[in-house]
Parts: C-alpha cells; structure tokens; sequence
C-alpha cells in the first residue's frame, strides 16, 4: 500500500513556478476586483437612494404651495384633521397633476409609487402637531417648510424611503448593477492576461539559469547567460556567468597542473631510470661522480614533492603562523646577507633601499623569511649575469611596501600575474633549467594574502621583473 501511494506521488504532476506565480497574481486580482465590485454596487445602491430621496423632497415643494394656497383659503388646518379622505384625495390631485405636467427633472409617478410616498408623508401644523397623512414620521424625516406670506403655515415631514419603488429608478439601478459586474469580470480576464505576461517575462530568466545550471552541474562550463536587464535577475545572470567563467578556469588549469605535475615527475624520473640502467648495463661505471648525480635528481624529485605538499597546505588554510609584532626591515636585512654571496657568484649587483626607521608589521617571520627568500631566489635564478637585482623598503598609505625588481629577461605585461600560477611557463629564458620547481610564487602569494596583503608582478624598469608586496603595517592581530 505504502510503495503503491508512493508511486502515485511520484507519477502526480508538478506545478510549475509560472502556474504558482500566475494563480497567485489571478487571485490576488480576483479577490481585489470582487472586492471593489462588490462595495462599489453597495455605495452606488446606498448613495443612488439618498439621491433619490433627495429628489424626492425637491419635488414636494408644489406640494407645499398647494398646501399654503389650501391654508390661505381656509385660514387653518381644521378642515383637514377632521377628514382624512380629502388628505387623499388632495395626493391624488397632486400626483394627477405631475403625471399632467412633467417636467425635465420629475418623473411621472407611478399609482404605487404614489400610494408608497403617501404612507411617508406627515402634515404638521406650526407647532409640529400632526394635522394628517404618516403618525409616527422618522426620527431622521426631512421637514419641508409650509410659508404664507412669509408665515410658518405648518410643516410638511418627508420620512426616507429605505428602498427604492419607482421602475424607472430600479430598472436604472439594475442596469449599473450589471454594468459594474460585466466590468469586474472583464477586470479578472485583463488582470489574468496581466498575470500570465507578467509570469512568463519575470520567471523566463529564472528557466534559463536553472537550465544553465543544470549544464554546469553537468561539467559545461562554457554556459553564459543572457544578461537583458540590470536589475536582480540581471545581476543574478551576471553572477551565474561570473560563476561559470571561474569553474571553466579552475578547469583549465586543473587540467594545465596535471599535465605540469606529470611532466616534471616524469623529467627526474626518467633520468634516474636511464643512469641506473646504464649503471645496470655497465655503460656507465659505479663512481662517486655517477652517484652524484643520482643524488642530484632525487634532492629535484624531493624538492617538487615538498614543494606541491606545501603549496597544497597554503592552500587550504593549513600551513602555521605564529604572528607577532615584528620589524620586517630587520628581517629583510636578515635575507639580504644569506644572499650576497649568491647574487655575487651570478655577477649580480644588489642596490637596497630601506628605511632607518623599523617597519613594524603583524606576522610571521618564518613565512615572511621564506616569502622573500623566494623572491630573491627567483631574481637570482632568472636574471642574467652582469644585471641587478633592487629591493626597496617603504611606508606608504598605512602599508609597509617592498618592491624586488630584477633586469633582463622580463615578462610580458599581459602575462605578469599568470607568473603566481602553479608551474607557469612563459618561454626558455625563464624556464626550469636554472633549477627550481615553478611552485615558488604560488607559495608567495598564498603567504601574502594570509597576512592580509597583496603581491603583484609586473615589468621593471630595470629591464626584468618587478615584484610588489604590500603588507598592513603595524598593530596588533
């Protein structure tokens, strides 16, 4: 039973966004139309009634001068209270005399809209005593005055009809009735049209990102979005290329450190495998110096292997540091005298600048010794004989620079940060024949940014290299 519910869930179909998003705006739609068309008939019935009872005590003013000239011939209300019948028959005159005499703002009474306003009409003398017609008109009865000759005659009370009578006011009202719904229902439809449009040009982008990313997911890095807006769809299709453009890279030179890691694996090795056959065929005698060379190989062998397992803790945040306050001028000055001797066996000219003053910074010295031991390794080995290498020391912006630049051979412009990647190759004069493992600036720059700096590369003037780190100077972490 359980498997047999399940596989019904499975086989129910889905409703998509743009269904959720178009039923939802319909009804939100249908509610607010419905709403609107239903207390707009109310306020148009309630307000059509007060118009028309208004209209009515307009119409009632003949009335009154019938009553005054009936008063002024009389000289009282007597011959009124003591015979009701002739307060009918004077209605009935009345509305005879309407249905004679129209006129363009009154209608012609009907018998039963007559006999209706007679239960609703109250005759009061000057002192408010009912004289005929209603006994108990409404609290709320609109009082028509009855003048002769500027004399309060009496007062004719009008109690409000609390529903309309007249055909011609319900046939009205009953038109603006059905107009008022046809026009919400062509509402719904148009804010149904509205909604569907609306779905489809807002939730379009989203289908192209979830197709988008389900090809990424796939391993199609070459996907690229559309970009046709600048608002938050559109940033979201910016960040989606912005995304595939970094994987399709890390691709690439996933790729690219595979092919550099077997290649420099494969060089010492295949040199190690000829020497010991040659040794094995007895090409080649036993000596000190054959064993040497053996040696030579594995310390180059060890040497990449220690410097991928570094470069691989740098990278994932494993490598220590043990930061401290420190002056980074001293430990320049430190460097520089491990390295004279080398830079001099290269025929290099060393040129220092740096500050008398300490360069305080918050860091490790251990990792900033071998950031800079690295630089000037890779100065010592990659520039000519006869050249110079600079190091400069300065306090700039509240950052501690240090400038290492170097003379020919240089690197192209365009080419100048690609030099921080893994085993990088430009050409044969920067090449790994003057040793080293093309990790080196890998690991540099993974140590600069985990002091908070920044290192950059581009041409010296000097002909060659000029590498720029940048660390926060001074405080404490």
């Amino acid at each position: 039973m359980r498997r047999a519910l399940a596989a019904l869930r499975r086989r129910r179909p889905r409703i998509g966004i743009t269904i959720k998003l178009f039923l939802a705006v319909l009804a939100t739609s249908v509610l607010v139309v419905v709403g609107l068309t239903w207390a707009s008939s109310v306020s148009f019935e309630r307000g059509f009634l007060v118009y028309v009872n208004e209209s009515e005590a307009a119409q009632l003013e003949e009335l009154t001068e019938v009553l005054a000239a009936s008063y002024a011939r009389r000289g009282d209300w007597n011959w009124l209270r003591r015979d009701q019948r002739r307060w009918r028959t004077l209605l009935v005159r009345y509305t005879r005399y309407r249905m004679l005499n129209p006129t363009d703002e009154q209608s012609v009474p009907a018998p039963g809209e007559t006999i209706e306003l007679a239960l609703r009409l109250s005759l009061l003398d000057a002192q408010l005593q009912l004289v005929a017609g209603n006994p108990q008109p409404a609290p709320n009865a609109r009082m028509q005055p009855i003048l002769l000759n500027g004399q309060q005659a009496g007062w004719l009370a009008v109690s409000p009809s609390d529903r309309l009578s007249n055909a011609v006011d319900l046939q009205f009202q009953d038109s603006q009735r059905q107009a008022t719904w046809v026009i919400g229902l062509l509402s719904v439809l148009l804010a149904g049209l509205v909604a569907l449009m609306l779905a489809r040009m807002f939730l379009s982008p989203v289908q192209r990102l979830a197709r988008g990313t389900r090809r990424l997911a796939a391993g199609d890095f070459r996907i690229r979005l559309p970009v046709q807006s600048r608002d938050e769809l559109g940033q979201l299709a910016t960040s989606f290329n912005s995304l595939a453009q970094t994987l399709e890279r890390n691709e690439r030179l996933r790729r690219e450190f595979m092919a550099d890691i077997s290649h420099e694996l494969r060089t010492p090795l295949a040199v190690l495998r000829g020497e010991l056959e040659s040794l094995q065929d007895g090409i080649r005698p036993l000596t000190p110096a054959a064993l040497g060379s053996l040696q030579s190989e594995v310390i180059a062998l060890g040497q990449l292997v220690d410097d991928l397992y570094e470069l691989s803790l740098s990278d994932v945040g494993a490598l220590s540091y043990q930061k401290q306050r420190m002056d980074l001028g001293a430990l320049l000055r430190d460097v520089l005298t491990l390295y004279r001797e080398q830079l001099a066996a290269r025929e290099l000219t060393l040129e220092v600048f740096l500050p008398d003053e300490p360069m305080p910074v918050w860091g490790d010295p251990g990792r900033l010794r071998q950031l800079f031991i690295n630089l000037l390794q890779n100065s010592t080995d990659y520039t000519d004989p006869g050249g110079r290498v600079r190091l400069q020391g300065r306090l700039a912006e509240g950052e501690m620079i240090v400038d290492v630049e170097d003379s020919a051979p240089g690197v192209p412009a365009e080419h100048s940060e690609r030099i921080f990647e893994r085993l990088f190759r430009l050409d044969a004069s920067r090449s790994r024949r003057r040793g080293g493992t093309g990790l080196g600036l890998a690991i540099c720059r993974n140590i600069v940014q985990a002091h908070g700096g920044q290192i950059s590369a581009a041409p010296s003037a000097l002909g060659g290299v000029w590498m720029q780190v940048r660390l926060p100077a001074g405080g404490a972490g």
